[in-house]
């Protein structure tokens, strides 16, 4: 089982031989058939769609689904995550619908990760789907990889078996962004600032409301840590930290996978992914094999209660930091 598990899930995404060095301690992490969507009302024709759960789950280290949202504009809604089943999707529309009856014109997602994209083939086929150029060609090659991916983290029977690839409309180019006038003030700006957490990263960002959606890259507020499985390190630290520096200290932060929160919670992140860098930079000009630097470096100040804490430290975050500096320092 383990052995399959690993062996399915390198060849769905494309990452590095090593990534998956084991199941992860819950299978599934969350259940998309248990998951209801809560709406949350952060501006004016602004809205928030986040797990009920979540309000009194995050900071308990409980990991959560998909975070979303949308704007209501002039000529219709700008949708970001559509999710990954259709009862998910089915879900924010019903949202969508207490507010407004405008059409969905825009969908953004985030990430080429299932539960942020997958649902696109259940929009409407006037609506524009928006992507960062690498998760619309990693989609386009390896769609049923990844949809395996997926119901290997999340289980089967949770409809993902029944999505259908559809193909982004428009695409974002590395170190590139879109802005998405939606009218009243309403500017949406979406930045190509990857890897963050992978290649497919996007970021929204309303600059007259400061309001953000993080993505994946900003998991959620302490005590969750990044989830660098992607194969990469230091572009993401460096990445993280471009962010976080770009962003005012009273934005409205709505993370990939948690409550609504602010800088200040997002701080987590950053400190974490430093911490580790730091640490791991000393063990290899030790000369620390991998499994040694593994000993050296438990960041215990870090493992405040996250469920998959062990799991992401010491077979993604901790390996691809040994891997990049490693590489770095022989070059």
């Amino acid at each position: 089982m383990k052995t399959t598990f690993i062996r399915l899930l390198t060849a769905c995404l494309v990452l590095s031989s090593s990534v998956f060095a084991q199941m992860p301690p819950v299978v599934p992490i969350w259940d998309a058939n248990k998951v209801t969507l809560g709406l949350h009302k952060v501006a004016t024709d602004i809205y928030a769609i986040i797990p009920t759960t979540a309000e009194t789950e995050t900071t308990k280290g409980i990991p959560q689904a998909t975070t979303g949202g949308f704007i209501v504009g002039d000529k219709g809604v700008l949708l970001i995550e559509v999710m990954m089943t259709k009862r998910l999707y089915d879900q924010e529309v019903k949202l969508i619908r207490l507010v407004t009856d405008k059409p969905i014109i825009y969908a953004v997602n985030t990430s080429d990760h299932g539960d942020h994209c997958f649902s696109n083939y259940l929009l409407p086929p006037s609506t524009r789907i928006i992507q960062n150029e690498f998760a619309r060609n990693n989609l386009s090659k390896n769609y049923d990889g990844i949809k395996t991916f997926m119901v290997g983290l999340f289980g089967t029977g949770r409809e993902i078996e029944n999505t259908i690839f559809r193909t982004a409309d428009i695409v974002i180019p590395k170190n590139s962004d879109l802005k998405v006038d939606m009218g009243g003030g309403k500017i949406v700006e979406l930045l190509n600032i990857s890897p963050a957490q992978s290649q497919a990263d996007l970021f929204v960002w309303m600059p007259n409301q400061k309001i953000f959606w993080a993505g994946n890259p900003f998991i959620a507020e302490s005590p969750a840590i990044p989830w660098l499985f992607d194969g990469v390190f230091l572009e993401p630290v460096v990445n993280l930290k471009k962010v976080y520096d770009f962003l005012p200290d009273d934005a409205t932060i709505i993370p990939g996978h948690g409550r609504i929160t602010n800088k200040a919670g997002i701080k987590y992140t950053i400190d974490y992914v430093e911490k580790l860098k730091i640490e791991v930079e000393a063990a290899v000009d030790k000369g620390l094999s991998l499994e040694q630097t593994k000993t050296a470096v438990p960041m215990k100040e870090f493992d405040k209660g996250y469920v998959l804490f062990n799991w992401l430290h010491y077979n993604f975050n901790l390996p691809n930091a040994y891997k990049d500096i490693s590489n770095n320092k022989n070059k």
